[in-house]
């Protein structure tokens, strides 16, 4: 035994069982890849600690010398065999699966549903009481063989991929049974399922509140509750009709491929999903249908509430929200800004009608909206003919400065050819800033992200006092852009509140 584990703890990651360790904390330090449902059970990944109540026990299992008992994970049971290592103040845990073990021990005389047992011989082994209608029904031999034929359907069953089933009748019930080989025993497990009363549903679907239609095995329509109406009327068939080629050829490809799966349909503007269900016994296909236009109309409207959020707010600011933070307010120490505004936007306004000013603004923006999303900013807002768009914020980026300046270069071509196709007078005075900002989200009926701080001040006051198509920066975006762009200097302007500052115009890429 000693030398085992001496193996097991030179190549743990060899061992198909799983291998542990923690240390005199109850860390978890390591772990094989084998043991990923233990890890589950005792509430611990590798780095964590496990809970008190679990490393005591572990300790005093190691103290001891005693195993640490079993834990359980889903359907499946691990025995812990728990060593200390004293030297190096690790305890290792040894896991073995004893799943099938336990399942065998443990008698199904509680399940309310028949279980049997039968050998690879075809000899009932064992059957709880729930099989008694069962086991009264098969002609059993001397020393509890069951009739050939059955245990050859079993034993083929058995066999079948994702498991077989069988349908036998039995006083006056119909039971669904599903053979299951233990190989590990010898032996075949037999579980069977009461299925009475959906024999009766699948045989009386006027019953059904949803759509039931019946079909045989060429496509022809046998029957048709009074909820399928719409559907049959969609179809434009009767009774006696084969459904549309395409859609026999859907439903007797989803029974031979994806028997669970639904064919979707729209009728009558209703949207339905069909399950199509092979009645055993009676040789048919039924189709049973379920209207999910409300859930797809519920599904639409919450996908349009996600797109307006959205239009609102970032994405990252979304998701805070939605996760309960009610005041949601950071600090950015390096951000860049930038303001434009429309030159002469009061007498072209007075100029052109109200629809023509709302379209000319719409196209101006929507441009914008495009590059702001083309160079990874974030547009803030809109006032009147001010557009207002930030880098590294929310999103925190190294290059917020270049991507604003590549920003306001691609903008100002756009408005010039703007210019020319709309034959408009449309120019931007354009401002950028970089610095620290404080951004948020403000308002419970009207919410909106904006930012404040002396960044935002400054951008504003390089936009009122730029030249019409020109992008006048500070010296902050000057320093971040450095040799990489080109500039034209203009010197120095006096600035309301901070005196005289020096100024450049940003001319383009180098």
């Amino acid at each position: 035994m000693n030398e085992q584990l001496e193996a097991a703890d030179r190549f743990p990651d060899r061992n198909p069982n799983p291998v542990l360790r923690i240390d005199r904390d109850g860390t978890l330090v390591y772990a094989n890849a084998s043991s990923a449902p233990v890890q589950r059970a005792i509430g611990a990944r590798v780095g964590q600690r496990l809970a008190p109540e679990m490393h005591e026990r572990l300790r005093a299992a190691a103290r001891a010398g005693s195993d640490g008992g079993e834990v359980i994970d889903g359907h499946r049971t691990f025995s812990l065999l728990v060593v200390e290592d004293p030297e190096l103040g690790f305890i290792n845990i040894y896991g073995t699966d004893v799943t099938a073990s336990k399942v065998v021990e443990r008698f199904p005389n509680e399940n309310p549903n028949p279980v049997l047992r039968i050998s690879y011989e075809g000899r009932l082994m064992y059957a709880n009481d729930a099989s008694r209608p069962i086991v009264e029904t098969l002609e059993l031999g001397d020393q509890g063989e069951l009739p050939a034929d059955l245990a050859r359907r079993l034993m083929s069953a058995a066999d079948e991929a994702g498991g077989g089933r069988l349908e036998l009748e039995a006083a006056n019930r119909t039971y669904a049974l599903n053979p299951v080989r233990i190989p590990e025993f010898g032996f075949i497990n037999v579980y069977g399922t009461d299925i009475t009363a959906e024999k009766v549903v699948a045989k009386f679907p006027g019953h059904n509140p949803n759509p039931v239609l019946r079909l045989n095995r060429s496509g022809r329509l046998l029957y048709a509750n009074p909820a399928s109406q719409r559907i049959v009327e969609s179809l434009g068939i009767e009774i006696g009709d084969r459904i549309p080629r395409q859609l026999a050829q859907q439903v007797f490809g989803q029974l031979r491929e994806a028997p669970e799966a639904a064919i979707e349909m729209t009728a009558a503007e209703h949207i339905y999903e069909l399950t199509p269900v092979l009645v055993e016994g009676v040789d048919v296909v039924n189709l049973y249908g379920t209207d999910v236009t409300a859930a797809r109309e519920l599904a639409a409207a919450k996908e349009e509430t996600e797109r307006l959020l959205l239009n609102i707010l970032p994405p990252p600011i979304a998701d805070r929200l939605r996760s309960g933070e009610r005041i949601i307010a950071d600090r950015f120490d390096d951000a860049t800004l930038l303001i434009a505004d429309i030159v002469g936007f009061t007498a072209l306004s007075s100029a052109l009608s109200a629809n023509e000013l709302v379209d000319l603004l719409d196209s101006v923006f929507s441009e914008c909206d495009a590059l702001v999303e083309r160079h990874g900013l974030e547009k803030v807002k809109t006032i009147g003919d001010a557009y207002m768009v930030i880098g590294g914020v929310p999103t925190r980026r190294s290059d917020h400065a270049q991507r604003v300046a590549d920003f306001a270069l691609d903008m100002t071509a756009a408005m010039e050819a703007m210019r020319r196709d709309l034959r408009a007078p449309v120019a931007f005075r354009v401002g950028i800033s970089s610095g620290p900002v404080v951004a948020g989200v403000i308002g419970n009926k009207r919410t909106i992200y904006d930012v404040w701080g002396d960044t935002v001040n400054l951008a504003s006051r390089m936009e009122s006092l730029a030249v019409p198509g020109r992008i006048q920066v500070t010296s902050s975006v000057h320093d971040l852009l450095g040799d990489r762009y080109s500039f034209e200097p203009r010197g120095m302007i006096e600035v309301k509140g901070k005196g005289q500052l020096p100024t450049w115009f940003l001319t383009g890429r180098h």
